[in-house]
């Protein structure tokens, strides 16, 4: 059997730590990078990556994906460029028209009926018609506050409530999400942002309530969120971000899913870069009530960088073997990480 054929579309923070991780694998090639930033264009990715070629052929990023993903070509595409549905949805349709797998890294895609039903029904539809699976996923949402929480409350014969807390670190990610989360804006102009609808802070809350509520058979009637900036007391700086003593170094996301007039889902996620430079001390808690209550802590946090990288990485052979369609979580098999041959984890 030939090896598992990976494209990669975006060659950030993400693309190119999924890309490392996968040239450590056994049983998968990366066939083809895609990725307009100049610095990164005409040049090997093992050069960019620092990683030796031992054997391999050699691959260089290539500004037009035409060159890279066309005809089922590969037999799944990574797409780490986008955080929201509506603007990964081109690139994803492009793909799915060559017949090939999709896994996108944008956080709206872990649940895109949401916010986006209409574009959600169009990509089912379209990878049905072409024969291919799409997959949205991550650390979160993706994992962290869903789908843990969700097979938690497999050994509960009744759940009243959901909370999922995550205090997490973002200097791990790329500059997309620090513009995202406004780091290194002053308190004026993060809540200018705020108010104009131009930060996004977390995305993916209204994607883990609706997964939960979907996983649980409960009718989410009000969806809500909040951001508040984190302000910072010294001068703090990530890969790739900073923020100034008095300047805001990330943002406190809540949300709530009201179920039969109360709030069955509560979401709690303050997320900054260099937290520990404060006392700031990580963790992802999930604490179920109902019959029997299930509490469960972990620190610090899930690496989300990481984290990411791996439940990208991971799922690819699922998302491979998955019956055509657009896909979450839910729908797949539970995550694990592949220690061995990737070919093994296809189905002939």
């Amino acid at each position: 059997m030939e090896n598992v054929k990976v494209a990669l579309w975006g060659f950030g923070a993400m693309g190119s730590g999924i890309a490392k991780v996968l040239l450590g694998k056994k049983g998968v090639d990366i066939v083809g990078v895609c990725d307009i930033h100049p610095a990164r264009v005409g040049k090997s990715i093992f050069d960019l990556l620092g990683v030796e070629q031992n054997g391999r052929e050699d691959v260089f990023v290539n500004p037009k994906i035409e060159e890279v993903v066309h005809d089922g070509n590969c037999d799944i595409c990574v797409i780490a460029t986008d955080s929201f549905t509506r603007k990964a949805f081109n690139k994803i349709k492009y793909v799915v028209e060559q017949n090939v797998n999709v896994v996108s890294t944008a956080e709206e895609m872990s649940y895109p009926k949401a916010q986006e039903p209409e574009l959600a029904a169009e990509m089912d539809r379209l990878a049905k018609e072409h024969g291919v699976s799409i997959l949205g996923t991550g650390i979160n949402p993706g994992l962290m506050m869903d789908l843990l929480a969700i097979c938690l409350t497999g050994c509960m014969t009744d759940v009243e409530k959901v909370t999922c807390r995550r205090v997490n670190s973002l200097s791990p990610f790329g500059p997309a999400v620090m513009e995202e989360q406004g780091v290194g804006l002053t308190v004026d102009a993060f809540m200018k942002g705020v108010e104009d609808g131009t930060l996004a802070g977390h995305v993916g809350f209204a994607e883990s309530v609706g997964m939960i509520s979907e996983a649980l058979g409960w009718k989410v009637e009000k969806f809500e969120q909040q951001m508040k900036p984190i302000v910072t007391s010294v001068d703090r700086k990530s890969p790739y971000g900073f923020a100034k003593a008095g300047d805001v170094a990330g943002v406190n996301m809540t949300g709530q899913g009201w179920v039969d007039g109360e709030v069955k889902i509560d979401m709690i996620h303050p997320q900054q870069i260099e937290p520990e430079m404060e006392g700031t001390h990580t963790g992802d808690y999930i604490v179920l009530n109902g019959t029997p209550e299930v509490n469960m802590s972990i620190r610090p946090e899930v690496d989300g960088g990481i984290g990411t990288i791996a439940m990208v990485v991971n799922m690819i052979p699922h998302v491979i073997n998955a019956r055509p369609g657009l896909k979450t979580m839910l729908d797949l098999p539970v995550p694990r990480a592949i220690m061995g041959d990737f070919r093994d984890y296809i189905e002939k």
